[in-house]
């Protein structure tokens, strides 16, 4: 598959960015009741619940990246995405492939980091 880079914002509406990290693997599902987006994909993460959507407005999407509406067709309507740089309003991510359980498992440690209770 073609890499698809996205960009993730709104995150201030919820826990903003600061538990999110370079690297890290996130969940994102497709939200097609959204009253006010028919392509919005929301971005969660276990324990929190939504942190954020994949942008869809020329506003806030990132140059470089895709629009929810012109991935939403490419992309399943559960998949990840590795974070690849984090700025203030903006997250930039790939979709990330690879099997759905070694995907949970690397999300499953980053939270255990983030509540210090790794080794």
């Amino acid at each position: 598959m073609k890499e698809i880079s996205l960009t993730i914002t709104g995150m201030r509406h919820y826990y903003g960015n600061g538990i999110i990290h370079v690297g890290d693997i996130l969940r994102c599902k497709k939200e097609p009741d959204n009253e006010y987006d028919e392509d919005a994909i929301q971005v969660l993460l276990p324990v929190y619940g939504k942190i954020g959507y994949i942008a869809n407005s020329p506003y806030t999407v990132a140059k470089g990246t895709l629009s929810a509406g012109r991935a939403y067709d490419q992309v399943k309507k559960k998949f990840y995405v590795r974070v690849l740089y984090i700025c203030t309003n903006q997250i930039i991510c790939r979709v990330e492939e690879g099997r759905k359980e070694d995907l949970e498992n690397r999300i499953i440690r980053q939270l255990r980091v983030l509540d210090n209770t790794e080794f």
